[in-house]
């Protein structure tokens, strides 16, 4: 007894001068800085060594779409550059993403590279996710397989939203990028499922053993398929792979193996993760918005009137012929939000708006800071497309100049023009066809911002926070008869 009550004093003189020191080179850093003569962009630094972490981290009592931590600091120091950053990539800014990132998606991943190497990644990636592509292959593709999965859905009671599409997308994208049939798929996906199972930005040990168990499956898998395909270069299989192994087999390649499957592994990752989480969303939005529902399924029923052959699929004209879907689409992006972050770092110092980011400081873009500003966009909590309507060109152009769900940049998302079909030629297939209710099991509960934010973003994921949104699932209907009238 008489050991342990000496410890508790030495205990808290170690604390005492670990605060001292920290707080001292705290004020050191502050009066010696190389910044100190520049002036900074609005805000605290927060305390010493932690910075802002525990308010970012901040349990929030709230489940506003907009969590309070960015809230603050929109209300007190106003908006900020996120357009500007975008716009500057490689010249003032690079993309930058944190160490614990990089060990899931490789430190070699499409993220981390510039120059010569991400011209190669986009022109071999616009052969799957180009125009050219989408128009004359994947708009078919797509709506067979959309159909196939409607159907099946409809003959259950229930399904999980975002699961459900995710298999659907990962089935026909790892046919299109690694030949790789659906039974094998399926259980690649597994593994990516889980690098969904806990966050990169706040390591807990038991999601990380869970997260690099995934991360190893895939690689492993993706390191034998490529071995093959590199052993016999003659066989050409019309996927994404064919020009990845030619380029790998050049005499003077842009790129490695390595970077290969990291480019391979974050493309198939982020082909179902976001586009999934997206529309459960938005069909939540509909739910809630049955003018909405009804505004759509007029557009896309006056399209099947239009055509000859009643058996006749959905096309690129038909695709471009719509005007009340985009404005859908894009609400459904400026409230879903689905990357929390984006990251830059700042290669110089940087000049804007009187004020000066340092080089080497690091920035955050937070799309959804700008995406729910009520100074932007009125009423920013409200699903309503028809904002997209206005007449007024001031207004329209300030809307489209403030509406990033994509980046932008040089390093506007590679899947930027397919996510767009995707998402149209869901809500054609589901409006014109089907009757839908959505419907959530859960309770509410206090869950820090960041990860009230990624289940948001990552419904029916299997985390250990209970929330509204994280086992949403939809009842689909058997299809609609020409008489009836869709329900909300």
């Amino acid at each position: 007894m008489g050991e342990s009550l000496q410890v508790i004093p030495h205990a808290a003189v170690c604390c005492v001068v670990t605060v001292v020191i920290a707080w001292f080179l705290h004020w050191a850093y502050n009066e010696w800085s190389p910044c100190k003569e520049k002036r900074l962009p609005p805000g605290s630094m927060g305390f010493p060594i932690i910075g802002e972490t525990l308010q970012f981290f901040k349990i929030s009592h709230s489940i506003d779409i907009l969590p309070s931590y960015y809230r603050q600091r929109l209300n007190r120091y106003g908006p900020v550059f996120n357009r500007f950053i975008f716009q500057q990539e490689g010249k003032l800014f690079r993309s930058w993403y944190p160490e614990t990132a990089n060990r899931i998606f490789g430190k070699k991943s499409l993220t981390t590279y510039s120059g010569t190497v991400h011209k190669f990644t986009r022109s071999f990636t616009s052969k799957l996710f180009g125009p050219e592509n989408l128009k004359e292959t994947l708009i078919g593709e797509l709506e067979v397989s959309m159909k196939q999965s409607f159907a099946a859905w409809a003959a259950e009671p229930s399904i999980e939203v975002k699961d459900a599409v995710a298999d659907m997308i990962f089935d026909l994208m790892a046919k299109k990028m690694i030949s790789m049939g659906p039974e094998e798929s399926r259980e690649l996906r597994k593994n990516f499922r889980r690098l969904l199972q806990g966050h990169p930005l706040f390591p807990d040990i038991l999601f990380w053993v869970i997260i690099l168990q995934g991360r190893r499956n895939v690689h492993k898998k993706l390191t034998h398929l490529l071995k093959d395909r590199l052993s016999t270069p003659e066989k050409k299989y019309g996927d994404l792979l064919d020009p990845v192994v030619e380029e790998l087999r050049s005499e003077k390649p842009v790129i490695d193996e390595n970077f290969a499957i990291d480019a391979l592994a974050e493309l198939l990752f982020v082909s179902f993760a976001t586009i999934s989480g997206t529309l459960t969303i938005g069909l939540k939005l509909l739910t809630d918005n049955p003018n909405v529902v009804k505004t759509l399924k007029e557009e896309h029923e006056a399209i099947l009137k239009k055509r000859e052959d009643a058996n006749a699929g959905f096309t690129w004209e038909e695709y471009k012929s719509l005007t009340f879907t985009p404005l859908v689409m894009n609400e459904i992006n400026r409230l879903t939000n689905v990357a929390p972050g984006i990251f830059r770092k700042a290669l110089t110092d940087v000049q804007v708006n009187g004020y000066t980011i340092p080089a080497g400081w690091l920035v955050m873009i937070s799309t959804m800071a700008t995406h729910l500003n009520p100074t932007l966009f009125e009423d920013p909590l409200k699903f309503n497309p028809w904002r997209w309507m206005t007449q007024d060109e001031t207004k329209r152009s300030m809307l489209q100049r403030n509406f990033m769900p994509f980046g932008g940049g040089i390093r506007l998302c590679l899947g930027a023009d397919f996510s767009k079909l995707f998402i149209s030629l869901f809500l054609h297939v589901l409006v014109a066809n089907y009757r839908f209710n959505f419907f959530s099991e859960g309770s509410y509960m206090c869950v820090p911002i960041w990860f009230k934010y990624f289940i948001r973003v990552n419904l029916c994921s299997p985390l250990i926070w209970n929330s509204p949104v994280l086992s949403t699932t939809v009842a689909v209907a058997a299809p609609v008869r020409k008489t009836e009238s869709p329900e909300g």
